[in-house]
């Protein structure tokens, strides 16, 4: 009679039992499993936008720079060589003058990322040179926006990130004669894992320039 008793305390788990603990395995493992996707996503995310937001900044200093030189060289009517700052500040000017653009393009309301709209350019930051429109060095982004050089820091292609350079009419004025402005829209979008719309960085530099 005691052995009886025995086996029936020593029987093992039944099918439901496993099952229902098998379950609770899954639910937990599969709900980590989610959670560390979503943190792996906003870490790579927070990544992007920082190194995106480097490339805008190192593009608005060196248009500082070029801007400064060119200021500090002025003279009116002269022409500077093109392996000058003060030259390259000259090519840039001369593209945006024929190019035209009155206004920028409308940006951040798009589902995905477009092609930077005619006229755009980029500066390549590690030889402060200005990468005209015709140099087709625009494109989407592969991966985020970025500038992408080859060995001898020339710009290979510029993936996501462009610049929208608005031009001032002429300011008259006693104290501001001759004396114009250009609107650098720096732009970046690009598609983030885990968003359903791409990520739009963008920031606007005002220059101002002697004329006449």
């Amino acid at each position: 009679m005691l052995s009886i008793v025995n086996r029936r305390f020593d029987r093992g788990d039944t099918l439901i039992e496993v099952l229902f603990a098998i379950t609770i395995f899954s639910l937990v493992a599969v709900g980590g499993l989610a959670i560390m996707n979503q943190g792996t996503a906003t870490s790579q995310r927070a990544l992007e936008i920082t190194l995106v937001r480097q490339e805008i900044d190192a593009q608005a200093e060196v248009l500082r720079f070029l801007n400064a030189s060119f200021v500090s060289a002025y003279q009116s009517g002269a022409v500077y060589a093109s392996n000058t700052p003060a030259g390259q500040w000259q090519l840039m000017e001369s593209s945006i003058i024929s190019t035209g653009m009155v206004t920028a393009s409308a940006f951040g309301a798009g589902s995905d990322c477009q092609m930077p709209p005619q006229g755009s350019f980029i500066i390549n930051t590690r030889s402060a040179t200005f990468i005209p429109p015709t140099d087709a060095k625009l494109g989407l982004p592969q991966t985020f926006a970025q500038v992408r050089y080859d060995t001898s820091d020339q710009v290979t292609m510029a993936e996501g990130i462009w610049i929208e350079a608005v031009r001032a009419p002429t300011v008259g004025g006693n104290n501001q004669s001759n004396a114009g402005y250009i609107d650098f829209n720096i732009r970046a979008c690009w598609e983030s894992p885990g968003q359903a719309a791409p990520v739009t960085i963008g920031t606007i530099v005002r220059l101002y320039e002697p004329r006449g």
